[in-house]
């Protein structure tokens, strides 16, 4: 059995096997381990809220955070994660097996027309650190309104990469990628322009994002150049956003935090 380190979280097995846990929970950098379990820990508290409904995780990883959520005091009747593609989600499941009411299951599962499964189902969707790197965003932002029930909780992380976050999580990246460890061997370099108008950014992009994976079924964004607010404006066209949070010392206001926290209903269709 399993405890994030230096943690007072739930007890988790199999939960140090993870890809992704591996490199940030349990990251032996204790600034990045730190910053990564702050945003779990916040997460959890946002979905305490979905105690004994039906919750589903969009980009779900390794199943770190459903894994946490249903050992913990709030856990969900039903808990999905979803990932693009079976690597990922064989690997959920066969890790994480056994657990009651946690499954996992592809994306592409949401769009199935002959199987409503997913339809207006789910009291809660999740979706941490992910929306930075899509790289068509409106089918997606449609794809979570599509699946949350009328009265659902849309629950989103992403990171800050403007203002001064950006350069103190830079600096951090090319250190921990120096020194072989974290997740950010492909971290994307600036250029003293690109960081002046990333400090400067307002509401709209501010610089033209690299698309990795063109050629292949998956084309994605890495960091460079995502704008947190620019994607709250997109997702206020689906959602009432009702709350905004920054993580991982809330009191410094998104501006200045490594992570922020969007919290929304859908909107009526009309």
């Amino acid at each position: 059995m399993t405890r994030p380190p230096t943690t007072s979280g739930p007890v988790v097995s199999g939960l140090e096997h993870g890809h992704y846990a591996a490199k940030q929970i349990f990251c032996k950098d204790r600034l990045i381990a730190w910053s990564h379990r702050r945003r779990f820990e916040a997460g959890l508290q946002m979905a305490a809220r979905f105690r004994g409904q039906q919750v589903l995780d969009y980009g779900c990883g390794d199943g770190t955070f459903l894994a946490l959520l249903l050992a913990g005091p709030s856990a969900p009747a039903r808990a999905v994660g979803v990932e693009l593609d079976d690597y990922q989600v064989d690997d959920c499941r066969r890790r994480l097996a056994g657990r009651p009411g946690l499954s996992f299951d592809r994306i592409a599962s949401l769009d199935d027309d002959d199987d409503r499964t997913h339809h207006a189902r789910y009291d809660g969707v999740v979706c941490m650190e992910v929306l930075e790197h899509v790289v068509d965003l409106p089918p997606v932002i449609d794809r979570l309104r599509r699946i949350l029930k009328a009265d659902g909780t849309l629950v989103v992380s992403v990171p800050v990469e403007t203002g001064l976050p950006l350069i103190l999580k830079q600096a951090i990246r090319c250190v921990a990628g120096w020194r072989g460890i974290g997740d950010y061997p492909g971290t994307s370099t600036y250029t003293w322009r690109e960081y002046g108008a990333s400090l400067s950014a307002g509401r709209q992009p501010h610089l033209v994002r690299p698309v990795y994976g063109e050629d292949g079924p998956m084309p994605f964004h890495d960091h460079k150049g995502f704008n947190w607010r620019a994607l709250g404006d997109r997702l206020a066209e689906r959602f009432l956003i009702e709350r905004v949070v920054a993580s991982p010392i809330p009191w410094l206001g998104p501006r200045l935090a490594t992570q922020v926290w969007f919290i929304a209903r859908p909107r009526p269709i009309v």
